[in-house]
């Protein structure tokens, strides 16, 4: 495993290798790692760490009312996260490339980043504007049996694609073509899949795709399971990704 230093972006989501993910940038901490990133040269990959938080908050405590950042001290780097934040992440997360960073006339950010590389979180430095870590780079291994799995979760995904559209009384849409990669195929059903984040941050540091794959597979059977014997679910997205707040 090779290790390298990235900024910290500490979210209540996991970010997935391939996956997409749009984030709404206004604490100050954040606003200052997006203008070191857009200051980089332009061949320059735009890198940042997403770290799903295990015990914390993603957004500083504020006062009563609009989080005024002209008028507000600046909370800290560390803000919301305690005295030793590497404690309030878990231990594994996604580097992720900015492909478009746009500042707004408020100052804030609206950014669009892609997963790349799972890593391991092994040292976090709260002395700069923003979070940076230490990491080691996760090498993604297939594991034993990985194409006969990836074939059992397509069937079992369709099967919860369709229970949810009947349980959200919504027509499911024609069926897209899902990948046939094992990993690429793992990572998108874990961030399709309605999961609450521990079930999904247990899916990111899988030891392979194999494994991933099982879990998966185990999961998507009981969820589709519980959800035929449900009546109407409340008419709400279930599958929308959230977009981050910050």
């Amino acid at each position: 495993m090779t290790s390298a230093r990235l900024p910290l972006f500490p979210l209540n989501t996991v970010l997935f290798p391939g996956l997409v993910m749009p984030l709404n940038v206004f604490e100050q901490r954040y606003r200052s790692l997006m203008r070191d990133l857009s200051a980089l040269p332009e061949d320059a990959p735009r890198r940042f760490g997403v770290i799903a938080i295990r015990d914390g908050h993603e957004v500083a405590p504020s006062a009563i009312g609009l989080p005024d950042t002209h008028t507000m001290p600046d909370p800290g780097p560390a803000a919301g996260f305690g005295p030793d934040p590497a404690k309030s992440f878990y231990s594994v997360g996604c580097v992720a490339d900015a492909a478009t960073i746009r500042e707004q006339e408020d100052g804030t950010f609206e950014v669009l980043a892609t997963g790349t590389t799972r890593f391991e979180l092994v040292s976090v430095d709260s002395s700069g504007p923003y979070l940076t870590a230490e990491v080691k780079e996760l090498a993604e291994e297939q594991g034993e049996g990985a194409g006969a799995l990836a074939s059992g979760v397509v069937r079992a995904f369709r099967l919860y694609q369709k229970r949810l559209a009947g349980a959200r009384e919504r027509t499911l849409a024609a069926e897209q073509d899902l990948p046939g990669e094992p990993s690429v195929l793992s990572y998108l059903v874990a961030a399709a899949a309605v999961l609450d984040t521990p079930a999904k941050q247990r899916l990111l540091q899988a030891p392979d795709t194999a494994s991933r794959l099982a879990d998966e597979l185990k999961l998507l059977r009981a969820e589709s399971a519980v959800i035929g014997k449900l009546p109407s679910l409340p008419a709400v997205d279930l599958t929308r990704g959230p977009t981050s707040p910050n």
